[in-house]
């Protein structure tokens, strides 16, 4: 057996400390997908070390994960941390308790959503209409969220991007109307499913 084997044997043997019934730690555990193994997290701050956004935080994922634990549910989800995720997974993969961090920043950016608790609506606003391409065409329309967001956001910016968006048009990297997926309906109805399973747990 080797050492990497032996240590994770030891690790998986041991008990993970359960969420105190009704804590916010337990909220966000039981809203993550799969196991978030978020009760593991043993504060070595590597997630932070390891993030290429951490610079613009205004609080590192180790200390997100602190506020978490200790029931500070308003400042987390107002918190720009999960907004500045890249979705990178390099923190994920570099954690040594295989804390599933990414899925973690999912999860509060949802609930931010859900409960309306951010101070900027930039991010939330590009992710919801993201979400209803995906939803509606089964893939991502660049123009049309590129203009959406920036006729809300920057409308005074949007002269610079003509330039840019000539480019990619005359190249064929972008569509002028949205596209969509053959079979569109049979994700429609696992999204419509995967959204059931999270209201009924």
């Amino acid at each position: 057996m080797t050492d990497q084997q032996s240590l994770s044997l030891r690790r998986d043997s041991l008990s993970p400390p359960l969420p105190s019934p009704g804590s916010f730690l337990e909220e966000v555990m039981d809203a993550t997908p799969g196991d978030s193994r978020l009760q593991m997290c043993i504060q070595c701050g590597t997630c932070g070390g390891s993030c290429p956004s951490a610079a613009d935080m205004d609080n590192t994922p180790r200390q997100i994960f602190a506020m978490i634990r200790a029931d500070m549910r308003e400042a987390v989800l107002r918190s720009n941390t999960p907004w500045y995720c890249v979705s990178c997974y390099y923190c994920t993969v570099r954690c040594p308790q295989e804390v599933h961090i990414t899925d973690v920043m999912y999860t509060l950016k949802s609930m931010a959503i859900r409960d309306k608790l951010y101070d900027d609506s930039t991010a939330p606003d590009f992710s919801q209409t993201f979400i209803g391409y995906i939803e509606n065409f089964g893939r991502s329309f660049e123009f049309g969220l590129a203009t959406r967001h920036n006729l809300r956001h920057r409308p005074f910016q949007l002269p610079s991007m003509v330039p840019m968006g000539l480019g990619m048009l005359t190249k064929g990297r972008m569509d002028l109307t949205p596209q969509r997926i053959d079979r569109v309906e049979q994700l429609q109805a696992i999204l419509s499913r995967a959204i059931e399973l999270e209201v009924t747990g």
